[in-house]
């Protein structure tokens, strides 16, 4: 079971959910863009979404102007709870995703505790802005992190995140040496080469099969125009991904999947 929460301090150009970068200030653009009025404002100038009314159609997130979406569920960690009760026999466990789910990381101790005693198992997905390394309670209660490496280049990182990259690749060798780096993944991209196989090289070198590497081929699919101007509008090839794949084969990975 997957569960997205909402923010991240990270900016990533190709990021194809940007509506999740950032927490709904409730500046009210998007209730007055509502063809359905399934937005309005309610307390303290926060928008509150109906569901029931909601057509999907995006006009809000079009709206934005602050890369974030009103169409979010406010919920305790009892409240999760009896979602994931309902789905209890049919997964072994559950992945908290985003946006940046160490955003909030005192809502996931609470909620693996009780997870845990549900016999499931807890993994995050994380692009690594966050320091596992210093957070014994949240590690004891974390069966694995499936960590994003963007790039190897501090400065291609910084240009497409808008972050540097020092603490991703300690979260990567702090994660593999304790035995909680379930899976590596990089997005490639079709107009960086070269930043392509220097993040695969590095990733590859440091992982040495421990653990499977996914390498995901770039799609611009609901990437913001600013986005698009840097990365491309073509999805990656399956001949580049392929040449990666061999090259992170020949740096000691064993298990790269496309």
């Amino acid at each position: 079971m997957a569960i997205f929460f909402q923010s991240c301090p990270f900016e990533c150009l190709y990021c194809h959910n940007p509506e999740t970068i950032r927490m709904c200030v409730g500046c009210g653009k998007c209730v007055e863009t509502c063809p359905v009025q399934a937005l309005t404002m309610g307390e303290n100038h926060k928008v509150v979404w109906d569901e029931k009314k909601c057509v999907q159609c995006d006009t809000c997130i079009k709206t934005c102007p602050n890369l974030s979406s009103p169409k979010i569920r406010w919920m305790t960690t009892d409240d999760l709870l009896e979602e994931i009760k309902k789905l209890r026999i049919f997964i072994r466990g559950i992945t908290v995703s985003g946006g940046e789910c160490t955003q909030h990381r005192d809502f996931l101790v609470e909620l693996f505790t009780k997870v845990k005693e549900l016999n499931l198992t807890c993994l995050i997905d994380s692009n690594g802005s966050y320091d596992f390394s210093q957070d014994s309670e949240l590690m004891a209660v974390c069966d694995g992190v499936m960590l994003d490496v963007k790039a190897a280049d501090p400065v291609f990182h910084l240009q497409l995140t808008r972050s540097r990259h020092e603490l991703v690749f300690k979260n990567l060798d702090y994660l593999l040496d304790a035995g909680k780096l379930e899976e590596v993944r990089t997005v490639i991209l079709p107009t960086y080469p070269d930043e392509n196989e220097k993040t695969v090289r590095e990733v590859s070198r440091r992982i040495q099969g421990k653990c499977r590497y996914k390498l995901l081929r770039y799609r611009p699919f609901g990437v913001r125009t600013e986005g698009l101007d840097f990365c491309s509008q073509i999805i990656t090839s399956e001949d580049e991904a392929e040449r990666l794949k061999q090259i992170a084969l020949l740096e000691g990975s064993d298990s790269v999947i496309i």
